[in-house]
């Protein structure tokens, strides 16, 4: 879709330029570390695998380095950005750097984990290099809020990006996990040398690829296989009648639901996947019903 259209791309000094010309200095609070390199967008977006008829949400675009990459291969890219100077000077460097793709952004300013709805067309995808410290409730966030959203591209911290894509069984697998889990399939895409930002963080990122699918069958409301989820891993080195006691009543009642999920009670948390949490969740709903 992109032969049409001349972009060019922002680089290291490039950036740095945008940043003094608008006063903009990166800040901790917000979490901005800027790509500077063209290879590294372009990558996100082949992975991303965005194309023609993609409306493609970005948050946190900055100063526009992967807004450039996206612009000519998608039909529209939705840019939310908290910075407000950040948002005022992203028109201008599309404007300059892909004068003929102006037409095909928005910009909204605002907190991502506010925003409850978007202008235009449905979103189908996600594509961003997100703020480490947001990164796990955006992504929940919009898999939640916007169900058109069928992928997720996103560059966070390499262990976030690790600690989504973990499954039953290994160190990192916890709450992030199986709340992914339940929207979509989840996978490490590739991992990003810290040198390709400015300013240069102190921890490597890793590229997590979601595709959305159907969640787990049960009785259970996703609110309540959630809740379930935390109470397992709000105590993790108790066993699952120990810790889901206060989330079922009891910890004869937390065996019950153990039990006829098929669960041993025993059992820790991080031993479960997702469809095992929505059994016991669904479990415990047959039980109240029932009594």
């Amino acid at each position: 879709m992109s032969d049409d259209h001349e972009v060019s791309l922002l680089g290291a000094g490039e950036i740095r330029d945008l940043a003094a010309r608008h006063g903009i200095r990166p800040t901790k609070q917000w979490g901005q570390n800027f790509v500077v390199d063209g290879n590294t967008v372009r990558r996100i977006v082949r992975v991303a695998g965005v194309g023609a008829g993609d409306t493609v949400v970005e948050v946190g675009p900055g100063l526009g380095s992967l807004t450039l990459a996206l612009l000519p291969e998608v039909d529209r890219v939705v840019a939310i950005e908290v910075d407000p100077a950040l948002a005022a000077a992203l028109p201008d460097t599309v404007a300059q750097h892909a004068p003929t793709l102006v037409d095909r952004l928005d910009v909204v300013q605002a907190d991502a984990l506010t925003v409850t709805e978007l202008p235009g067309p449905a979103p189908t995808a996600l594509v961003a290099n997100l703020p480490y410290n947001v990164s796990v409730p955006v992504v929940l966030r919009f898999l939640e809020l916007f169900p058109t959203v069928r992928t997720i591209l996103v560059m966070v911290q390499l262990e976030v990006a690790e600690r989504l894509a973990a499954g039953p069984g290994s160190k990192t697998y916890g709450v992030p996990s199986v709340k992914a889990a339940w929207y979509a399939d989840v996978r490490l895409a590739g991992r990003v040398p810290r040198s390709v930002f400015w300013p240069v963080p102190n921890v490597d990122s890793g590229l997590v690829a979601l595709t959305r699918r159907e969640p787990p069958v049960t009785d259970a409301s996703r609110q309540e296989v959630f809740a379930c989820v935390d109470a397992a891993f709000a105590q993790r080195r108790k066993t699952l009648r120990a810790a889901l006691a206060s989330w079922a009543g009891s910890a004869a009642l937390a065996e019950a639901a153990l039990t006829a999920a098929g669960v041993d009670p025993r059992t820790r948390g991080e031993q479960l996947d997702v469809a095992t949490f929505a059994a016991i969740a669904s479990a415990r709903v047959q039980a109240v019903q029932g009594s």
